[in-house]
């Protein structure tokens, strides 16, 4: 590593400790030129393969922006999403590769997202597998209703409002 006060490329390093709940190293290192201490932190790298074969670095913060278009106008706490995202990039990191198609990246947003908020999880499934007409909305409402998230499942009795959504849907 080179030191950045005196440019030296040799460092030793003193200290090593686990970050970001272990996926990153910061290591305190030492120039035996010039004396001076310094901080350095290293991550693996998680890079998505684009439709185009171009590749990128994976981004937590492209996870956050395509879910907070889908969350607008939702009771959904930026500190959840924050959470989705941190979820989504430790289930692609648990793959154990280093190489991910983004096609993946978008299936790893579908089932926090579920959990999360569900109309939210169908606006977002709606552009990711680009619906193309009602029956691919009615499908997967119904894919909603047969199994249900952790969130619907733990909520109270539907309002009335919805129970009235519900059988005007069903009529």
């Amino acid at each position: 590593m080179i030191c950045p006060f005196c440019r030296n490329d040799d460092s030793r390093v003193i200290d090593s400790r686990p970050v970001e709940e272990g996926t990153q190293i910061r290591r305190r290192r030492e120039c035996p030129e010039c004396g001076q201490r310094f901080s350095t932190q290293e991550v693996a790298l998680l890079n998505i393969i684009k439709r185009s074969g171009a590749t990128e670095p994976f981004s937590r913060e492209k996870v956050l922006v395509g879910v907070r278009k889908a969350c607008q106008g939702r009771p959904v706490d930026e500190d959840d999403l924050v959470l989705l995202a941190q979820r989504v990039e430790e289930a692609l990191r648990g793959t154990g590769q280093a190489e991910i198609e983004a096609h993946d990246v978008g299936m790893a947003i579908l089932a926090p997202l579920r959990e999360l908020d569900e109309v939210a999880y169908l606006r977002y499934a709606s552009v990711y597998r680009n619906f193309a007409s009602l029956e691919d909305f009615e499908g997967e409402i119904a894919l909603l209703r047969a199994l249900p998230s952790n969130a619907s499942s733990n909520s109270s009795t539907p309002s009335s409002a919805s129970k009235r959504t519900e059988s005007s849907v069903k009529n």
